[in-house]
């Protein structure tokens, strides 16, 4: 394909983006080497010294782990519902995008008074009989997990939904014609060709889960932190760039360690669904 002149200055705007991406990123990475005024490893051994660090890292992966795992058990039976459903898809698309049209702020709120001590939940707990006492919804993982879920699951939704509307229903029924039940069919015709969007909305929700700050900050509170949290800490109170920069190399790097293999799988799945057409 050739790239005519025109075409070359539609394609400016976003080379002068992605060359200001690029001098941020190294900028943030160059400045993670730097301590006293000296270059070298040392923000990296302070941090990997300190075992409260290392929990909050760990916790963070945790964390968008689990919520990446709650996200895709709930959001590939609500993609194949809407896409195989005879009502209208787009009333049914607004209301899947219907927490991205409230702030973040605003939503993280509502979930404090439906989890907090007195809120909506324990009430009901209570009234019920089930309950001597509050059940402790906030201010630990659990408050983290269901605020970062109720924001990121529809990208989830949104990532497997095309490809599952792309899908040949004629597969389906050749499937079912050779014998194979409606599970059957599901688990061998279905999901395989799903995957590419699966693991799409994967890499998107776990990507967004580790660099969360606000829903943390607020459901977490400071106990329960995470790197998103600590970062913002470091640039806002204590203004030390050069340790926030090293956390936020840090939770780059360990998160490229779960999405590049999940980007080549994806590739290579494609590749195969390409060649087998």
């Amino acid at each position: 394909m050739r790239f005519g002149p025109r075409l070359l200055w539609l394609l400016l705007p976003a080379g002068l983006l992605l060359l200001l991406f690029l001098y941020g990123l190294g900028q943030l990475v160059g400045s993670s080497f730097t301590m006293s005024g000296q270059i070298g490893l040392g923000q990296y051994k302070a941090f990997f010294a300190r075992s409260d660090f290392v929990q909050v890292l760990l916790r963070t992966l945790w964390i968008a782990g689990l919520t990446t795992a709650i996200s895709l058990l709930i959001g590939y039976p609500t993609a194949y519902f809407v896409a195989r459903t005879r009502l209208r898809r787009d009333w049914l698309l607004i209301l899947i995008i219907t927490p991205w049209l409230v702030s973040v702020v605003v939503r993280t709120y509502g979930w404090i008074v439906l989890l907090g001590n007195r809120g909506m939940i324990n009430g009901v707990l209570a009234a019920l009989g089930l309950t001597d006492g509050p059940v402790r919804l906030m201010f630990n993982s659990t408050g983290i997990v269901i605020g970062l879920v109720h924001v990121f699951c529809p990208f989830m939704i949104l990532a497997i939904l095309p490809v599952l509307l792309h899908l040949e229903r004629s597969m389906e029924e050749a499937s079912m014609s050779l014998g194979a039940g409606p599970f059957q069919t599901f688990r061998r015709v279905v999901l395989p060709l799903s995957l590419p969007g699966i693991i799409s909305g994967v890499m998107i929700v776990y990507l967004l889960s580790t660099g969360a700050i606000i829903t943390p900050l607020l459901l977490g509170g400071l106990r329960e932190r995470m790197l998103g949290t600590q970062i913002y800490q470091e640039v806002f109170q204590t203004f030390n760039f050069a340790k926030a920069a090293t956390m936020a190399t840090i939770l780059t790097a360990a998160a490229l360690v779960v999405v590049l293999p999940l980007q080549w799988l994806e590739h290579r799945i494609s590749r195969n669904l390409k060649a087998a057409d």
